[in-house]
């Protein structure tokens, strides 16, 4: 796993800045959608400003709170339109101080593993559980068992997970799909960062470690000599894993490190399904539509 950067992990301030745009061939008559858009307010991450604008406007848009609890709006549009255009600006303070994971080889993965959750308990189960795109195959068990055998340090564990994925996959765009199981990615070695997250947590799962997985963004620099382009940007995921103190390490096996200052978090659940960022069903009665996705996360001055 890569080493830790201490400037990375210091306290900052971000702009957010996601627009979803979708274009349909003829007019939509009626739009029902469900969004995950507002970030979460943890310990090391705080909401300070949040806006979202829609266009058309709703009809009806109501905001409330789902589990684990992560915010959701809800909207319906009733107004004929062939454009939908949402758009959600907002400013976070992050500061995650690095993890020790060597503290954390004072329990072998077994050990962890058998360590009940007295405080939480259906949140665990929650997280051990195969989910929709999590299937627990007897593939993925053995694809667990190279990084994660009973006797190793949990820590050494989850390092070794980590790098494993991302040595072993290639990151390449359309090489899977939404609906893309584990076992066939194992097989087609090569996805996104969706993909590696949800075989991390298979991994996890499959040894007894309750693992979550985590939608939201990470800054990005630019080649040097070139600007950052406007847009640019895009949402990631990444893993969250349950220690046996009861506390949440996020771990990046995309990039091969643990999450930093440069992650910023918007949803958890247990799988894609439960945080992607718009969903919906449209009446039309033309077929097909386009969508463009355009992101800037931008470090502010402290």
């Amino acid at each position: 796993m890569k080493a830790v950067r201490a400037e990375h992990h210091s306290s900052r301030r971000y702009e957010v800045r996601h627009v979803t745009t979708y274009a349909y061939p003829d007019d939509v008559t009626s739009s029902y959608g469900r969004a995950c858009l507002r970030p979460r307010d943890t310990p090391e991450q705080q909401v300070l400003e949040h806006t979202m604008q829609i266009d058309p406007v709703p009809d009806a848009f109501v905001e409330h709170v789902d589990p684990p609890p992560n915010h959701s709006h809800y909207l319906e549009i009733h107004t004929p339109h062939r454009t939908l255009r949402v758009a959600k600006q907002s400013i976070l303070w992050v500061h995650r101080p690095a993890p020790d994971l060597g503290a954390l080889d004072a329990w072998t993965v077994a050990a962890a593993a058998a360590v009940p959750d007295r405080e939480a308990p259906l949140e665990r189960a929650a997280y051990l559980l195969p989910s929709t795109l999590v299937d627990l195959a007897p593939e993925v068990r053995a694809y667990a068992e190279r990084y994660l055998p009973p006797d190793a340090g949990l820590g050494a564990g989850l390092a070794a997970l980590t790098t494993g994925i991302f040595t072993g996959f290639r990151y390449a765009k359309g090489a899977t799909t939404v609906r893309t199981t584990l076992p066939q990615l194992l097989q087609i070695g090569a996805g996104v960062c969706q993909d590696f997250a949800h075989l991390a947590i298979g991994a996890l799962r499959s040894v007894g470690i309750p693992a979550r997985y985590v939608s939201g963004y990470l800054e990005t620099s630019p080649p040097p000599g070139k600007p950052k382009l406007q847009g640019s940007d895009a949402t990631h995921a990444w893993v969250s894993v349950r220690t046996p103190d009861g506390s949440w390490l996020d771990l990046d096996p995309t990039n091969d490190c643990v999450a930093d200052s440069r992650y910023l978090i918007t949803a958890w659940g247990r799988d894609y399904r439960d945080v992607s960022p718009l969903k919906g069903v449209i009446f039309t009665e033309g077929s097909g539509s386009s969508l463009d996705v355009s992101v800037d996360v931008t470090r502010l001055p402290d």
